[in-house]
């Protein structure tokens, strides 16, 4: 099965290798046929600490690294 890869906005960098990252998804509601906007948060690994609040990253599935961090940054 293949990794999935999200893109979403750094949201917060103030743990030491972590980013906490913001994914937005868009749908259309099956009976409103409305457009919807739902968001989710991420932590993610970031071995160098190169990315900053407000940075637009890709991030990628991964074996689990702590607690709460199942990703990882990919790229910005």
């Amino acid at each position: 099965m293949p990794k999935r890869i999200l893109q979403g906005t750094v949201t917060s960098d103030a743990n030491e290798q972590t980013v906490t990252v913001l994914v937005e998804r868009r749908f259309t509601h099956p009976v409103l046929k409305k457009t919807i906007r739902k968001s989710k948060k991420y932590r993610a690994h970031d071995e160098k600490n190169a990315f900053k609040v407000g940075d637009s990253v890709r991030i990628i599935e991964c074996a689990p690294k702590s607690k709460t961090k199942r990703w990882e940054v990919l790229e910005a």
